[in-house]
Protein backbone atom coordinates (compact mmCIF):
# COMPACT_ATOMS: atom_id res chain seq x y z
CA UNK A 1 0.00 0.00 0.00
CA UNK A 2 1.04 3.58 -0.61
CA UNK A 3 0.32 6.81 1.26
CA UNK A 4 1.01 10.20 -0.28
CA UNK A 5 2.03 12.77 2.33
CA UNK A 6 1.88 16.53 1.79
CA UNK A 7 4.13 18.99 3.67
CA UNK A 8 3.02 22.14 5.44
CA UNK A 9 4.50 25.48 6.41
CA UNK A 10 8.26 25.29 6.81
CA UNK A 11 8.84 23.38 3.57
CA UNK A 12 8.58 26.48 1.37
CA UNK A 13 11.66 27.71 -0.42
CA UNK A 14 12.47 29.99 -3.35
CA UNK A 15 12.44 27.96 -6.55
CA UNK A 16 9.74 25.53 -5.46
CA UNK A 17 7.43 24.46 -8.24
CA UNK A 18 10.12 24.89 -10.90
CA UNK A 19 8.75 23.99 -14.32
CA UNK A 20 5.37 22.86 -12.94
CA UNK A 21 3.85 26.29 -13.50
CA UNK A 22 4.56 25.94 -17.23
CA UNK A 23 3.34 22.33 -17.30
CA UNK A 24 0.02 23.24 -15.67
CA UNK A 25 -0.55 26.74 -17.02
CA UNK A 26 -4.35 26.58 -16.68
CA UNK A 27 -4.14 25.89 -12.95
CA UNK A 28 -1.40 28.48 -12.45
CA UNK A 29 -3.53 31.06 -14.26
CA UNK A 30 -6.51 30.21 -12.03
CA UNK A 31 -4.33 30.70 -8.97
CA UNK A 32 -3.15 34.09 -10.28
CA UNK A 33 -6.73 35.17 -10.90
CA UNK A 34 -7.85 34.21 -7.38
CA UNK A 35 -4.76 35.56 -5.63
CA UNK A 36 -4.38 38.77 -7.60
CA UNK A 37 -0.65 38.22 -8.12
CA UNK A 38 1.68 35.82 -9.94
CA UNK A 39 2.12 32.60 -7.99
CA UNK A 40 4.98 31.61 -10.30
CA UNK A 41 6.88 34.83 -9.61
CA UNK A 42 6.32 34.50 -5.86
CA UNK A 43 7.60 30.92 -5.74
CA UNK A 44 10.47 31.22 -8.20
CA UNK A 45 11.74 34.74 -7.47
CA UNK A 46 10.05 36.10 -4.32
CA UNK A 47 11.03 39.66 -5.32
CA UNK A 48 9.35 41.30 -2.31
CA UNK A 49 10.50 38.74 0.30
CA UNK A 50 6.94 37.58 0.99
CA UNK A 51 7.24 33.80 0.63
CA UNK A 52 7.88 33.27 4.34
CA UNK A 53 4.92 35.39 5.42
CA UNK A 54 2.03 33.14 6.48
CA UNK A 55 -0.60 34.78 4.25
CA UNK A 56 1.64 34.12 1.22
CA UNK A 57 3.25 30.86 2.34
CA UNK A 58 0.02 28.93 2.70
CA UNK A 59 -1.50 29.55 -0.77
CA UNK A 60 1.94 29.13 -2.35
CA UNK A 61 2.56 25.75 -0.73
CA UNK A 62 -0.99 24.57 -1.39
CA UNK A 63 -0.58 25.41 -5.08
CA UNK A 64 2.86 23.81 -5.43
CA UNK A 65 1.79 20.68 -3.55
CA UNK A 66 -1.25 20.38 -5.82
CA UNK A 67 0.89 20.70 -8.96
CA UNK A 68 3.31 18.06 -7.66
CA UNK A 69 0.36 15.75 -7.01
CA UNK A 70 -1.14 16.22 -10.47
CA UNK A 71 2.23 15.52 -12.07
CA UNK A 72 2.70 12.38 -9.98
CA UNK A 73 -0.77 11.06 -10.81
CA UNK A 74 -0.15 11.72 -14.50
CA UNK A 75 3.12 9.75 -14.29
CA UNK A 76 1.85 6.67 -12.42
CA UNK A 77 -1.74 6.73 -13.70
CA UNK A 78 -3.20 5.63 -10.37
CA UNK A 79 -4.16 7.14 -7.04
CA UNK A 80 -2.61 6.23 -3.67
CA UNK A 81 -4.33 4.03 -1.10
CA UNK A 82 -4.22 6.75 1.57
CA UNK A 83 -3.34 10.42 1.84
CA UNK A 84 -2.25 12.61 4.74
CA UNK A 85 -0.89 16.11 5.14
CA UNK A 86 0.93 17.99 7.88
CA UNK A 87 -1.14 21.02 8.97
CA UNK A 88 -1.60 23.05 5.75
CA UNK A 89 -0.73 19.89 3.79
CA UNK A 90 -4.00 18.35 4.95
CA UNK A 91 -5.79 20.62 2.47
CA UNK A 92 -3.77 19.01 -0.32
CA UNK A 93 -4.67 15.57 1.02
CA UNK A 94 -8.35 16.51 0.87
CA UNK A 95 -7.91 17.97 -2.63
CA UNK A 96 -6.26 14.72 -3.73
CA UNK A 97 -9.16 12.76 -2.24
CA UNK A 98 -11.70 14.83 -4.17
CA UNK A 99 -13.25 16.71 -1.23
CA UNK A 100 -13.10 19.96 -3.20
CA UNK A 101 -11.70 21.35 -6.43
CA UNK A 102 -8.42 23.26 -6.66
CA UNK A 103 -10.04 26.69 -6.60
CA UNK A 104 -12.16 26.00 -3.51
CA UNK A 105 -9.15 24.65 -1.65
CA UNK A 106 -7.10 27.69 -2.59
CA UNK A 107 -9.78 30.09 -1.35
CA UNK A 108 -9.96 28.19 1.95
CA UNK A 109 -6.20 28.30 2.36
CA UNK A 110 -6.08 32.02 1.55
CA UNK A 111 -8.61 32.71 4.31
CA UNK A 112 -6.79 30.41 6.73
CA UNK A 113 -3.47 32.12 6.01
CA UNK A 114 -4.96 35.59 6.43
CA UNK A 115 -6.54 34.73 9.78
CA UNK A 116 -3.44 33.00 11.11
CA UNK A 117 -1.20 35.87 9.99
CA UNK A 118 -3.23 38.31 12.08
CA UNK A 119 -2.26 36.50 15.27
CA UNK A 120 0.34 38.40 17.25
CA UNK A 121 2.17 38.05 20.53
CA UNK A 122 2.58 34.33 20.10
CA UNK A 123 5.55 32.11 19.48
CA UNK A 124 6.49 28.54 18.67
CA UNK A 125 9.58 26.41 19.14
CA UNK A 126 10.75 22.91 18.28
CA UNK A 127 12.03 20.77 21.16
CA UNK A 128 14.21 17.84 20.11
CA UNK A 129 15.40 15.05 22.39
CA UNK A 130 12.59 14.63 24.92
CA UNK A 131 9.46 12.49 24.77
CA UNK A 132 5.91 13.76 25.32
CA UNK A 133 5.80 12.89 29.03
CA UNK A 134 9.11 14.64 29.69
CA UNK A 135 8.00 17.81 27.91
CA UNK A 136 4.70 17.84 29.78
CA UNK A 137 6.53 17.40 33.09
CA UNK A 138 8.95 20.25 32.33
CA UNK A 139 6.09 22.60 31.47
CA UNK A 140 4.18 21.63 34.62
CA UNK A 141 7.17 21.89 36.95
CA UNK A 142 7.95 25.38 35.67
CA UNK A 143 4.39 26.75 35.74
CA UNK A 144 4.26 26.82 31.95
CA UNK A 145 0.91 25.06 31.54
CA UNK A 146 -0.15 27.97 29.32
CA UNK A 147 2.07 26.47 26.63
CA UNK A 148 0.48 23.84 24.37
CA UNK A 149 2.09 21.07 22.35
CA UNK A 150 1.27 22.07 18.76
CA UNK A 151 2.98 19.32 16.74
CA UNK A 152 3.73 15.72 17.65
CA UNK A 153 6.26 15.33 14.84
CA UNK A 154 8.01 12.14 15.96
CA UNK A 155 8.54 10.47 19.36
CA UNK A 156 11.42 12.83 20.21
CA UNK A 157 10.50 15.97 18.27
CA UNK A 158 7.70 18.28 19.33
CA UNK A 159 6.68 21.85 18.65
CA UNK A 160 5.38 23.94 21.54
CA UNK A 161 3.13 26.95 21.10
CA UNK A 162 2.14 29.84 23.37
CA UNK A 163 2.68 33.47 24.28
CA UNK A 164 6.08 34.70 23.11
CA UNK A 165 7.09 35.65 26.64
CA UNK A 166 6.34 32.10 27.80
CA UNK A 167 8.21 30.55 24.88
CA UNK A 168 11.24 32.76 25.61
CA UNK A 169 11.19 31.66 29.25
CA UNK A 170 10.74 28.03 28.20
CA UNK A 171 13.88 28.34 26.06
CA UNK A 172 15.99 29.14 29.12
CA UNK A 173 14.52 26.11 30.90
CA UNK A 174 14.80 23.55 28.09
CA UNK A 175 18.31 24.60 27.08
CA UNK A 176 19.44 23.76 30.60
CA UNK A 177 18.20 20.17 30.35
CA UNK A 178 20.87 17.62 29.47
CA UNK A 179 18.73 15.42 27.18
CA UNK A 180 17.46 18.33 25.07
CA UNK A 181 19.44 18.13 21.83
CA UNK A 182 18.03 21.31 20.31
CA UNK A 183 15.56 24.08 21.13
CA UNK A 184 14.69 25.96 17.95
CA UNK A 185 12.47 29.07 18.07
CA UNK A 186 10.35 29.17 14.90
CA UNK A 187 9.79 32.26 12.78
CA UNK A 188 6.06 32.65 13.34
CA UNK A 189 4.07 35.62 14.61
CA UNK A 190 1.37 33.46 16.15
CA UNK A 191 0.94 30.50 18.46
CA UNK A 192 -0.45 28.18 15.79
CA UNK A 193 -2.30 24.97 16.70
CA UNK A 194 -2.98 26.17 20.23
CA UNK A 195 -5.69 27.69 22.42
CA UNK A 196 -4.41 31.13 21.37
CA UNK A 197 -5.86 30.69 17.88
CA UNK A 198 -9.46 30.57 19.16
CA UNK A 199 -10.46 33.86 17.51
CA UNK A 200 -9.02 32.72 14.17
CA UNK A 201 -10.91 29.45 14.58
CA UNK A 202 -14.21 31.29 15.17
CA UNK A 203 -13.70 33.46 12.09
CA UNK A 204 -12.75 30.47 9.97
CA UNK A 205 -15.82 28.61 11.17
CA UNK A 206 -18.00 31.46 9.88
CA UNK A 207 -16.17 31.38 6.55
CA UNK A 208 -16.71 27.62 6.08
CA UNK A 209 -20.34 27.62 7.24
CA UNK A 210 -21.88 27.34 3.77
CA UNK A 211 -19.18 25.23 2.12
CA UNK A 212 -20.13 21.81 0.79
CA UNK A 213 -17.70 18.96 0.23
CA UNK A 214 -17.69 16.13 -2.29
CA UNK A 215 -17.52 12.46 -1.35
CA UNK A 216 -13.97 11.39 -0.48
CA UNK A 217 -12.56 8.83 -2.92
CA UNK A 218 -9.35 8.15 -0.95
CA UNK A 219 -9.13 7.76 2.85
CA UNK A 220 -7.65 10.91 4.42
CA UNK A 221 -5.94 10.76 7.81
CA UNK A 222 -6.98 13.64 10.07
CA UNK A 223 -4.39 15.74 11.91
CA UNK A 224 -6.82 16.26 14.78
CA UNK A 225 -7.74 12.62 15.43
CA UNK A 226 -4.99 10.65 13.63
CA UNK A 227 -7.71 8.50 12.08
CA UNK A 228 -9.48 8.51 8.69
CA UNK A 229 -11.87 11.38 8.06
CA UNK A 230 -15.58 10.77 8.20
CA UNK A 231 -17.41 12.52 5.38
CA UNK A 232 -19.65 14.38 7.82
CA UNK A 233 -16.70 15.70 9.83
CA UNK A 234 -14.60 17.40 7.13
CA UNK A 235 -15.70 20.93 7.98
CA UNK A 236 -15.46 20.38 11.74
CA UNK A 237 -11.99 18.86 11.46
CA UNK A 238 -10.60 21.73 9.38
CA UNK A 239 -11.98 24.28 11.83
CA UNK A 240 -10.68 22.38 14.87
CA UNK A 241 -7.28 21.90 13.24
CA UNK A 242 -6.48 25.60 13.79
CA UNK A 243 -6.47 25.19 17.59
CA UNK A 244 -5.61 21.48 17.88
CA UNK A 245 -2.20 19.82 17.69
CA UNK A 246 -0.97 18.01 14.58
CA UNK A 247 -0.83 14.37 15.68
CA UNK A 248 1.68 13.33 13.05
CA UNK A 249 3.38 10.52 15.00
CA UNK A 250 0.09 8.82 15.78
CA UNK A 251 -1.14 9.31 12.20
CA UNK A 252 1.92 7.54 10.80
CA UNK A 253 1.75 4.79 13.44
CA UNK A 254 -1.89 4.25 12.46
CA UNK A 255 -0.94 3.91 8.79
CA UNK A 256 1.95 1.59 9.68
CA UNK A 257 -0.53 -0.59 11.56
CA UNK A 258 -2.61 -1.16 8.42
CA UNK A 259 0.10 -3.34 6.87
CA UNK A 260 3.17 -2.83 4.72
CA UNK A 261 3.03 0.85 3.84
CA UNK A 262 5.18 2.99 1.56
CA UNK A 263 5.18 6.75 2.12
CA UNK A 264 5.81 9.19 -0.71
CA UNK A 265 6.23 12.89 -0.01
CA UNK A 266 4.46 15.04 -2.59
CA UNK A 267 5.72 18.62 -2.61
CA UNK A 268 8.92 20.57 -2.03
CA UNK A 269 11.54 19.16 0.31
CA UNK A 270 11.73 15.97 2.34
CA UNK A 271 10.88 17.17 5.84
CA UNK A 272 8.08 14.66 6.38
CA UNK A 273 10.15 11.81 4.98
CA UNK A 274 12.75 12.49 7.67
CA UNK A 275 10.10 12.55 10.39
CA UNK A 276 8.67 9.23 9.21
CA UNK A 277 12.09 7.60 9.22
CA UNK A 278 12.44 8.59 12.90
CA UNK A 279 8.93 7.37 13.71
CA UNK A 280 9.73 3.98 12.19
CA UNK A 281 12.91 3.79 14.31
CA UNK A 282 11.37 4.91 17.58
CA UNK A 283 7.72 3.78 17.54
CA UNK A 284 5.68 0.65 16.93
CA UNK A 285 2.80 0.41 14.45
CA UNK A 286 -0.57 1.25 15.99
CA UNK A 287 -2.79 -1.81 15.59
CA UNK A 288 -6.50 -1.05 15.81
CA UNK A 289 -9.11 -3.72 15.14
CA UNK A 290 -11.71 -2.67 12.61
CA UNK A 291 -14.53 -2.92 15.16
CA UNK A 292 -12.61 -0.59 17.51
CA UNK A 293 -12.10 2.22 15.01
CA UNK A 294 -15.66 3.59 15.33
CA UNK A 295 -15.52 3.50 19.14
CA UNK A 296 -12.08 5.07 19.19
CA UNK A 297 -13.14 7.88 16.85
CA UNK A 298 -16.20 8.71 18.98
CA UNK A 299 -14.05 8.68 22.12
CA UNK A 300 -11.69 11.26 20.61
CA UNK A 301 -14.65 13.44 19.64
Amino acid sequence: MTTYIFPGQGSQRIGMGGTLFDEFTELADKADEILGYSIKKLCLEDPDSQLNKTQYTQPALYTVNALHYLKRIRAVDKTPDYVAGHSLGEYNALFAAGAFDFETGLKMVIKRGELMSRASGGGMAAVIGLNEEQITDVLKENNLQNIDIANYNNPSQFVISGLKTDIDYAQSIFEGIKDVKMFIPLKTSGAFHSRYMTEAKKEYEKFTKNLEFYELNIPVISNVYARPYKQSDIKQNLVQQIICPVRWTESIRYLMGLGEMEFEEIGPGRVLTGLIQQIKKEAEPLIIKSDEIETDFKKKL
